[in-house]
């Protein structure tokens, strides 16, 4: 009986889980698109340079980024000569180091963690809502990776209504985003932030 007892728990366990990991997808990616639409209000507030605003109906930070689409077919009109042809295979053979910047890796201490990865013009940001201990960080940053802790007694608090879940999200988020700006001046990063989630919830019918 005791067995049984226990196989019911985890299973309840892992469908509450479930239905956790559901809420915090959708709060996080609402979070980020309104954290974009205020970056794009006001680029000088944005440590990654200027960001176009998105049009309706396109996917988060998808505006002005070539789609694959287009740049193949840019490539098909434009035909290279016969003397830009050969000066491109003497390139291809020679091996070129890539100086591409790989992304940093994002550490999740439990299976439960949710990640999700906005670009913010040539930027990309990952945000990872983890477990960290009641007694943890509220949040913090790794390079370009923002942690957000959702065992704090706050976010859990902010948790049980979906309209101060995001509110609180996309606070935590602003704040990250304006520390990245400039750390040496913690009340300007603070008069940032303010304005970033004021813009973020601009306009917005539900407000």
């Amino acid at each position: 009986m005791d067995k049984v007892v226990l196989e019911v728990d985890d299973v309840l366990r892992r469908l509450a889980g479930r239905k956790e990991k559901r809420k915090t997808n959708k709060t996080l990616k609402e979070a980020l698109q309104r954290v974009h639409r205020a970056l794009a209000l006001n680029p000088d507030l944005s440590p990654f340079g200027a960001i176009p605003l998105a049009d309706e109906g396109e996917g988060m930070g998808g505006a002005g980024v070539l789609s694959k689409k287009s740049a193949e077919k840019e490539a098909k009109d434009v035909q290279p000569t016969h003397g830009e042809r050969e000066g491109k295979e003497a390139q291809t053979s020679t091996p070129q180091k890539s100086t591409k910047k790989k992304s940093p890796k994002v550490k999740r201490l439990t299976p439960n963690a949710v990640v999700q990865r906005m670009r913010f013009g040539e930027t990309g940001v990952s945000i990872c809502v983890d477990d960290f201990g009641e007694n943890g960080p509220e949040c913090f940053t790794e390079e370009t990776v923002i942690y957000i802790n959702q065992q704090h007694p706050l976010y859990q608090r902010e948790l049980k209504k979906p309209e101060t879940h995001i509110l609180n999200v996309t606070r935590l988020i602003t704040q990250e985003i304006s520390l990245m700006k400039d750390t040496r001046n913690p009340r300007l990063a603070f008069t940032r932030q303010s304005k970033l989630l004021r813009d973020a919830f601009i306009g917005d019918p539900s407000t």
